[in-house]
């Protein structure tokens, strides 16, 4: 009888249970994972969950290229409008090279959701009047202050004939809190009063005028209104800084939150002074004469040109931060540069400790208003949550009866091998879910129901890799060898067999995930992962499994119910070899007869 090969293959049969504990092992850690994460379940997808799909094509008819760039300025824009609807589980990204998925959940208004994605932002110039730290312990401020607010003009610079704001690094303010308070009151007053007198506030010039019906005490009782709201407002909470100035009319002071070196910041706005489609055009520079570094260029139109001469003219006379003005994109405070000294000939700097990243976000959501490329509604697909649970309980019924399915095949034709099949799809099972589970919060992945149609496939092509494995081994019982080494012997075939036929279903699911947009995705996707993971349970699990069943009596002594008994395989008889004799001796008989 064929002795098995030694090497590779006898140290593999020597210590399989290895290979099983560090399978084991893997599956704890990321079981372990799992449990700690909070994460105990898949993210399910709005055709399983219920809830609103919005799919955008881009189209480059605004003078800027669909490229990377632009489509992850365009995301995070409609991330910020979409979490503006209070919408918590919201997903925005990028599919393909021209495509954006929106996907909103259950519970919010799908037409608003409609109206916010894919349409012009909303950019507004404001001046601001107070800003601090979100959550600081500083007191609100007072209208009973009784020192003045003015204070003396900032110096001014230039640069070869152009006025620069340069950005500010800290938008904490420098006066007493009684002072700002008294300046602030001021400035709403005389943003909402007709007949008031030049102050030293942040109010725009171009702002909406006010209504001549305005009295001093609606004036007074508006300014008490929105400096409680501004002493309550905690811009470290999403739901908070999503709510915070978003009824607010382009003439009228709000507030609103901005992030300023990963610190949230609450500021009181006054009037919009210049509007954002006044912006002709930005663009990111990085200066090689000075020590600015990056900064952003802006160029405006006529109108736009005189509006922010006048505002920074007058916000030059204040102190900080009331001479400040706030770049708001969709209720918030992107950027809240300082001005030095009135700004006029249509150009403006902002300069600042920008980044290029930095520098080129900011340029592009002045320059283009907010989003770089228009879009259109491809597809707006909206499943209730009833319709949802359906379609997951014909999804887990469909992969039961598959299952339940290629389990009676195994039992009927496998016999006691079906015990090592049954044992891989168990493995195999456990591992999709517990990565899916994982992957819910880590790169965004929804089951959707063509993802659940990918996992349903991976059944019959994890089962594939059993069976090849399972008839090699039959194959060699069958040439007469006993099983330890016919398990030994059939396995290279077998993994070439099983690794040529997983890699071709690896590459046909990358091409399908590469060229396909939306839920198809999800089923290529899935069926990517669980093919990977059968290369993985079939190397670790399914034979050093049979290698250890090979050495118990039941399958090595060929049980009629094991699935391996030589005489129902028709076994040839056991091999032996016979030493020739060294030549035909003189006169001996015929061969054939001998």
């Amino acid at each position: 009888m064929a002795a098995p090969k030694k090497g590779r293959s006898a140290s593999a049969q020597s210590k399989p249970g290895r290979s099983l504990a560090l399978i084991l092992i893997a599956i704890v850690a990321l079981t372990g994972g799992m449990f700690l994460s909070g994460n105990t379940t898949p993210r399910l997808g709005i055709d399983l969950a219920g809830g609103t799909s919005i799919t955008l094509k881009a189209k480059a008819d605004q003078g800027s290229a669909i490229n990377k760039a632009n489509m992850d300025t365009a995301v995070d824009i409609m991330n910020r409008r979409v979490n503006g609807l209070g919408v918590s589980e919201a997903e925005v990204q990028t599919q393909g090279t021209d495509h954006i998925i929106v996907n909103i959940p259950k519970g919010t208004n799908s037409k608003e959701a409609q109206q916010q994605v894919g349409t012009t932002a909303k950019l507004y110039f404001r001046p601001v009047l107070a800003s601090e730290p979100s959550g600081a312990a500083a007191p609100s401020p007072s209208p009973s202050a009784s020192s003045s607010g003015s204070s003396s003009p900032s110096p001014s610079s230039s640069d070869s004939g152009k006025q620069k704001a340069s950005s500010s690094s800290s938008a904490s303010p420098t006066a007493t809190a009684t002072s700002q308070g008294r300046a602030v009151t001021d400035a709403l007053k005389a943003d909402a009063t007709p007949s008031s007198s030049a102050s030293p506030s942040a109010s725009s010039s171009g702002g909406s005028s006010p209504s001549p019906s305005a009295s001093p005490s609606g004036a007074s009782a508006d300014a008490a209104k929105l400096q409680a709201q501004y002493a309550t407002l905690n811009c470290t909470k999403p739901a908070e800084r999503a709510k915070a100035g978003t009824s607010a009319k382009p003439g009228e002071p709000t507030v609103a939150c901005g992030q300023v070196d990963k610190t949230w910041y609450k500021y009181i706005l006054g009037p919009a002074g210049v509007d954002g489609t006044e912006v002709k055009k930005a663009q990111a520079v990085f200066d090689t004469q000075g020590a600015s570094g990056w900064q952003v260029q802006m160029t405006f139109t006529s109108t736009g040109s005189k509006k922010f001469s006048d505002i920074t003219g007058q916000l030059a006379k204040n102190q900080s931060p009331q001479n400040e003005f706030g770049i708001v994109l969709d209720g918030q405070v992107v950027s809240s540069p300082f001005v030095q000294s009135a700004i006029s000939g249509g150009q403006a700097e902002i300069s600042g400790h920008f980044t290029q990243q930095e520098a080129q976000s900011l340029a592009n959501m002045l320059s283009y208003g907010a989003l770089p490329l228009s879009f259109k509604e491809d597809t707006v697909t909206t499943v209730t949550a009833a319709l949802g649970g359906e379609q997951l309980r014909a999804g887990l019924l469909a992969g039961a009866i598959g299952l339940a399915l290629v389990v009676i095949y195994l039992v009927v034709y496998y016999r006691g091998l079906s015990l090592v099949a049954m044992a891989s799809l168990l493995v195999s099972a456990m591992l999709t879910y517990v990565i899916m589970a994982l992957l819910g919060p880590a790169i965004h992945f929804a089951l959707n129901l063509p993802a659940v149609c990918g996992a349903i496939v991976a059944i019959g092509i994890t089962a594939d890799s059993f069976i090849v494995y399972f008839e090699r081994i039959r194959d060699e019982i069958r040439e007469g060898r006993s099983l330890r080494p016919a398990v030994e012997r059939a396995w290279p075939r077998a993994r070439r067999t099983i690794l040529v036929s997983d890699f071709v279903s690896f590459l046909a699911a990358a091409v399908l995930f590469i060229v396909s947009v939306g839920k198809v995705q999800g089923f290529a996707f899935t069926l990517g992962l669980t093919t990977v993971l059968d290369v993985v349970v079939v190397f670790f699990f399914t034979k050093p499994l049979m290698t250890l069943l090979a050495r118990r009596p039941f399958f090595a002594n060929g049980h009629k119910w094991s699935g391996l008994d030589p005489k129902g395989l028709g076994a040839k008889p056991p091999l032996r070899r016979t030493r020739r004799p060294a030549g035909p001796a003189a006169g001996s008989a015929d061969p054939k007869e001998a």
